[in-house]
Formats: structure tokens, C-alpha cells, sequence
């Protein structure tokens, strides 16, 4: 029985697709009738590489909560549709890691795994394929607040805590309804970056580190009615997402209490701004402490004007922007910015990137 939503999509998505790439009508014709014969036939099609890859970068310059979309066709697409077992996702994903690190010079990077049909799902249970635990004690959290869900996840199946501030979590995955595997992540394949401030030597002594690459790990990528539930991507960090959020969140390892105490700034009131001001050294010290060891990052003002650069290739496409302006500012100094002072429409386009319910 032909699916005509799924039909619908995909006939769509190989017109943008054939168009963008130059193809022939009749090779747009041909594959046309292909795709039809296969989801009348099994339900699903499966898509060449080149529509893989296209449909990969372009989902990403339909992110519209993403800054960084200068960058979409310099996506890196690793084709893992072939792995099948836990042990074959498992090898690509740390495969992944290492290509994407790169020693420091981070390259934008997505596997993507099997496509969703009726008798096939995989899913990776980690948000981030590199996140630090967050463990519950009587005397309170240790680590990141945001993990002590998925990290009581890990003890269950047997992954033994270590109750530090920054242990890295391993990964987990699930294959159909088998239960999930867990394996830890090699050492040597997660490469961190300790804080350090250009000017106040104590800073170090805080003990503060991140990892340097944000390798998202729990979204679907939809191309022309196919879903890819397990599809891994990453580009690199831009530094308020570590100084101004991850360390700096109330909810997440609070730290500006302590390092304005440090800094001598009285913070028993908001008019003495201590958290402006404490905001403003530690976002410094990430972005120093992340090129003095060689890691791609890039500062948010720098972001911006990349965005911007972003806005006028696609004016002259002939695309229109799409964007979720509450995600796009920044979240140190928003008002600096163009994007603070501009609109955009926040029309889902396809091909995109989805949240999926929790595995868990």
C-alpha cells in the first residue's frame, strides 16, 4: 500500500535535491519512479549518498536555533548505514570522535546509522556523545545536574561511578527492542581543555575543564520522509555555550559565585554587578584556554558576524532566512549584536533536525 504522505515528501525533497545539484530532468524523472516503486513496494526508500549528503547539510542550514550555519557545506557525512550490530555503532561513534576532534581542529561531522522502518530503530541514549555525570549524594550534586538522570541510567546497567566533577560518561546504545549496551569511551579519544585566565593565576585552581567537542547525540534527522533516529553531528563550540551556560547556569556547575568572590567583587548585592563581571572573565578564560591549546572555538561577537556573512549568502540564493531569534542571540551581550536587532521568520524547513522522547 503506497504511503502518500511519505511519497509526498520524498518526491519534494529530490526536486530540491536535483535542482540544487544540476541533475537532468530525466534523471530526476528516473529516480522519481524509482522512490515510488520502493515505498509502494516496502514502505520506505533508501536514499543514494549524494541525496545522504545533501540532505545532511542542508538540514543543517535549516537549523534555525543554530549561529554557525556559514558553515553547512562543510559538513563532513560518514555513511554508517551498514553498521548493524551494537559493536559496529559502537566502533563508528568513536570513529567519529577522533575525526571530529582532530587534534583540536575540530571539523563538522555527522554519522548517520540505519534508517527507522518497521523492524529496525537504533537509538543512542547519550544527549552529547562526550558529557560529563552528574551523580546525587546526601551532601548534594556532584558534576552536571543536567546528567543525574542519564547517569543513574548508566549505574543501572552497570557503569561503575566515580563521583568526580567531570567524569565522562559512556556511551549507550540500543539496537530494536535488545537491551541496551553500554561501553566506555577510550581515554585517549576526548580530548579536554582546562580553564585557565590570561591574568588571575588562581583561576586554575578551580579545577575547571570541558571537553572540546559538542557531539549532539539524541536527534533525528528527517530527509524527504525517512528518519534517521541515530545520526551523531557536531561543528565546534562557540564559547558562551561553555563559559556563559555549562559552567555558568544555575542549574548546571554554578560557578560565578565563587569566582567573584575570588575576584574581590561584593556579592551581596546585584547593583555591584559581580555576575556580569564574573560572566565576562570566565567566557575570557575559556576562549584563552581553548586556543592556547589549539581547539577550534569561536568567540560570540565572531559568531555573529559569521552569521551575518550566512544571511547574505542565502539573500543572494534567493533563500529566505528562517531562525528562532530567543536561540540565535547570544547570551553575553545579545544587544551587541545584529542578530539582537533583526527578525526572522521561525518557519520549520525540511530537511531538519528533531528532538526525540527520551529511550529512557
Amino acid at each position: 500500500m503506497l504511503n502518500n504522505d511519505k511519497l509526498e515528501e520524498a518526491q519534494e525533497f529530490i526536486r530540491s535535491c536535483y535542482g540544487e545539484l544540476n541533475k537532468s530532468h530525466a534523471e530526476l524523472e528516473h529516480r522519481l519512479r524509482k522512490i515510488e516503486k520502493g515505498i509502494a513496494e516496502m514502505g520506505y526508500y533508501e536514499h543514494t549518498f549524494e541525496e545522504l549528503e545533501y540532505g545532511a547539510k542542508v538540514a543543517w542550514r535549516n537549523s534555525n536555533r543554530c549561529i554557525g550555519r556559514l558553515f553547512w557545506d562543510q559538513l563532513k557525512v560518514l555513511d554508517r548505514r551498514n553498521a548493524r550490530t551494537e559493536e559496529e555503532v559502537f566502533s563508528a561513534l568513536f570513529d567519529h570522535i577522533q575525526y571530529a576532534t582532530n587534534n583540536g581542529r575540530i571539523r563538522p561531522t555527522i554519522s548517520i546509522f540505519p534508517q527507522e522502518t518497521a523492524g529496525q530503530q537504533i537509538r543512542i541514549w547519550n544527549h552529547q556523545l562526550i558529557r560529563y555525570a552528574g551523580y546525587e549524594t546526601p551532601d548534594g550534586i556532584i558534576g552536571d545536574p543536567h546528567s543525574v538522570s542519564f547517569t543513574n541510567q548508566c549505574i543501572q546497567l552497570g557503569w561503575e561511578p566515580k563521583f568526580g566533577r567531570f567524569d565522562v560518561l559512556p556511551l549507550v546504545i540500543q539496537i530494536n527492542n535488545h537491551s541496551p549496551q553500554l561501553k566506555e569511551i577510550p581515554e585517549e579519544l576526548v580530548l579536554q581543555v582546562e580553564i585557565r585566565h590570561p591574568e588571575y593565576n588562581w583561576f586554575h585552581d578551580l579545577g575547571l575543564k570541558w571537553y572540546s567537542v559538542p557531539i549532539i547525540s539524541d536527534m533525528k534527522l528527517d530527509i524527504g520522509g525517512i528518519s534517521y533516529n541515530a545520526a551523531p553531528f557536531n561543528g565546534w563550540y562557540m564559547g558562551t555555550e561553555i563559559g556563559a551556560r555549562n559552567l555558568a547556569d544555575e542549574f548546571r556547575y554554578n560557578t560565578l559565585p565563587q569566582i567573584a568572590s575570588l575576584m574581590g567583587l561584593d556579592i551581596r548585592t546585584h547593583s555591584s554587578l559581580w555576575k556580569d563581571r564574573a560572566l565576562v572573565e570566565l567566557n575570557a578564560a575559556v576562549l584563552h584556554s581553548f586556543k592556547a591549546e589549539g581547539v577550534s572555538i569561536v568567540d560570540h561577537h565572531t559568531a555573529a558576524q559569521q552569521f551575518k556573512k550566512f544571511e547574505e549568502n542565502e539573500k543572494v540564493q534567493g533563500r529566505e532566512i528562517t531562525g528562532e531569534w530567543t536561540w540565535l542571540i547570544p547570551p553575553v551581550s545579545p544587544a551587541a549584536t545584529h542578530i539582537f536587532h533583526s527578525q526572522y521568520n521561525n518557519e520549520v524547513k525540511m530537511p531538519n533536525y528533531f528532538y526525540q522522547e527520551h529511550p529512557y
